[in-house]
C-alpha cells in the first residue's frame, strides 16, 4: 500500500512501521503431528487391507477417510515447518501463508474423497455384496481407538490454529464414522442386510462434507486476504477511533499472514500532534491481546482527516 505523501500542505506525517510487530513463530506441533500421522498410516493400511478381504466398502471408505486425514496432517506438518523458515529478500513475511494453502488443499482433498466414496456406494446399492461383518467391527473399533487418541493429542492446538483445528475435526469425525461402521457391521451380522454397508458409506460422505465446510470456507477466506473470521474489522475500527488521541481512521486492512498470525495496517489521524512512542506501544499491546493481531504497522498523520484521505486517493489514482 505505498503512498507518496509529499504535498504542498504544511503537515507532519509521522510513520511508525512495525510498531508492536510481535512475531510469534508457530507453535511447534511437530511431535504431535508425527505421532498422529504414524498411528493413522498404520490404521489406513490395516483398514484398507482388511476392507478388501472382508469385501466392505464402508471399511474401505473409512480407510479412505483416514488416508485423507493422513495427507492433511502431512500438509499441515510441512506448512508449520515451512512457516518457520527465516524471511528472505523475496519472502519478507516468511512462508507462513503456506499453512493457509495447506488448509485449503486439505479441504479440497476431502471433497474429492467424498465423490469417490459416494459413487462406489451408489453402485453397491444396485448390486449388494456379502460382507465379513466380524472383521468390519474389529477394524472399525481399532479406528475409534486410534482416532480418539489422535484427536486428544491435537485438541491442545485446535483452538489457536486453523490447520490444527482441521486435523482435530478430522480425527473426531473419523472416530464417529468408525462407530457408525461398527453399527453397520453389527447390523449386517444380526440381520444379513448387506445394503447397510453402502448406506454407512454414504453417511461417511455426509460426515466428511459437514466437517469440511468450515475448513474450506475459512481457508478460502484467508487465501483471499479477507479478515480472519474471529476478527471483526468494524469492532477494530471502533476501538481505534475511540482512542482519545485519534480523530479518524482510514486505510484499515486486516489479514492473516498464516493460520496462526494476523497483521494490520492503518492510518491514524491525530491533529493534536504525534501521540508518542508510549501510545504506539500501548496500541500494539491492545491490538494483540484484544484481537489477536500480533503484527501491526501504523501510520500517524497529524493533518486533518479530509486532507489525508484526499492525498491518499489522489496518489492511489497515479
Amino acid at each position: 500500500m505505498p503512498h507518496d505523501h509529499s504535498h504542498s500542505h504544511d503537515h507532519t506525517h509521522s510513520h511508525s512501521h512495525g510498531i508492536g510487530g510481535h512475531h510469534h513463530a508457530p507453535t511447534n506441533f511437530g511431535r504431535t503431528f508425527a505421532i498422529a500421522t504414524a498411528l493413522n498410516v498404520a490404521l489406513v493400511a490395516a483398514q484398507f487391507g482388511f476392507g478388501l478381504w472382508a469385501n466392505s466398502l464402508a471399511l474401505i471408505a473409512d480407510a479412505g477417510h483416514n488416508l485423507s486425514d493422513v495427507m492433511g496432517l502431512i500438509l499441515a506438518w510441512v506448512a508449520f515447518a515451512v512457516a518457520r523458515w527465516r524471511p528472505s529478500s523475496g519472502y519478507t513475511y516468511q512462508l507462513g501463508a503456506a499453512s493457509i494453502l495447506a488448509a485449503l488443499a486439505n479441504g479440497l482433498l476431502l471433497v474429492a474423497a467424498v465423490a469417490v466414496i459416494g459413487y462406489e456406494a451408489i453402485e453397491r446399492f444396485a448390486a449388494p455384496q456379502p460382507v465379513a461383518s466380524g472383521t468390519v467391527m474389529l477394524l472399525a473399533a481399532l479406528g475409534v481407538v486410534v482416532n480418539g487418541a489422535s484427536a486428544w493429542m491435537l485438541s491442545h492446538g485446535s483452538k489457536s490454529d486453523l490447520n490444527m483445528h482441521g486435523a482435530f475435526l478430522h480425527m473426531v469425525a473419523d472416530a464417529a464414522v468408525s462407530v457408525a461402521v461398527i453399527a453397520a457391521g453389527f447390523g449386517i451380522w444380526l440381520t444379513g442386510w448387506q445394503w447397510l454397508d453402502p448406506a454407512v458409506s454414504l453417511l461417511i460422505s455426509a460426515v466428511i462434507l459437514v466437517g469440511t465446510w468450515r475448513l474450506l470456507r475459512d481457508s478460502l477466506r484467508l487465501a483471499l486476504n479477507a479478515a480472519p473470521r474471529e476478527i471483526d474489522p468494524t469492532v477494530v475500527r471502533g476501538y481505534l477511533q475511540g482512542l482519545p488521541e485519534v480523530q479518524g481512521v482510514h486505510d484499515l486492512h486486516i489479514w492473516a499472514m498464516s493460520t496462526t498470525e494476523n497483521a494490520l495496517t492503518a492510518h491514524l489521524v491525530t491533529p493534536a500532534g504525534h501521540p508518542g512512542d508510549a501510545f504506539l506501544h500501548r496500541l500494539a499491546h491492545e491490538l494483540e491481546h484484544r484481537f489477536g493481531i500480533g503484527h501491526c504497522t501504523v501510520q500517524v498523520e497529524t493533518a486533518d482527516k479530509g486532507t489525508c484521505e484526499t492525498a491518499c486517493d489522489a496518489n492511489a489514482r497515479r
